[in-house]
């Protein structure tokens, strides 16, 4: 049996993360993170912003937070729109309605990243600011996460 040797991808990285973000802190979710961190000590890090948000992805999420982020991943895994009640930077409150694509870590935080039909436009919103998620029958468009993910190596064209 021949074994792939390759790094793992952002979008397999960003899928594992969020998959283990909602499991708490239960045995399984040790075990995993640990399996995680593994995984991580074969990628070639010369970044310090890479270097904090792997280590932030191997951090449990607090209980509540966890839970609303089982409520995201099925939105997105379900294609459905979500109602977030989320605090801004200023403390403002507003609900959005956001197309959730992608949960993604960036130095020490999580965010949802999604289309706001309020601001129309793509926007990332802090795990730690989103105070309540509903979630709604409505139909998300398919968006394509890779598009959306940090530390992705752009391909150039190539010079004719």
């Amino acid at each position: 049996m021949k074994h792939d040797t390759r790094p793992l991808t952002t979008a397999e990285i960003a899928a594992l993360a969020l998959s283990l973000a909602h499991l708490g802190a239960g045995p399984q979710a040790v075990t995993a993170r640990r399996g995680l961190q593994h995984a991580f000590e074969h990628l070639e890090l010369d970044d310090d912003v890479i270097s904090t948000t792997l280590a932030t992805l191997t951090e449990p999420l607090p209980v509540d937070v966890a839970s609303r982020a089982r409520l995201m991943a099925d939105a997105i895994t379900s294609r459905l729109m979500v109602r977030l009640h989320y605090r801004d930077a200023y403390g403002t409150v507003t609900a959005r309605d956001v197309e959730p694509v992608t949960c993604l870590v960036h130095r020490e935080y999580w965010y949802l990243v999604g289309v706001c039909r309020m601001r129309r436009a793509i926007r990332a919103f802090r795990f730690d600011r989103i105070i309540a998620v509903e979630p709604t029958l409505t139909p998300s468009r398919p968006h394509l996460a890779d598009r959306f993910l940090p530390f992705q190596r752009r391909k150039r064209a190539r010079a004719a």
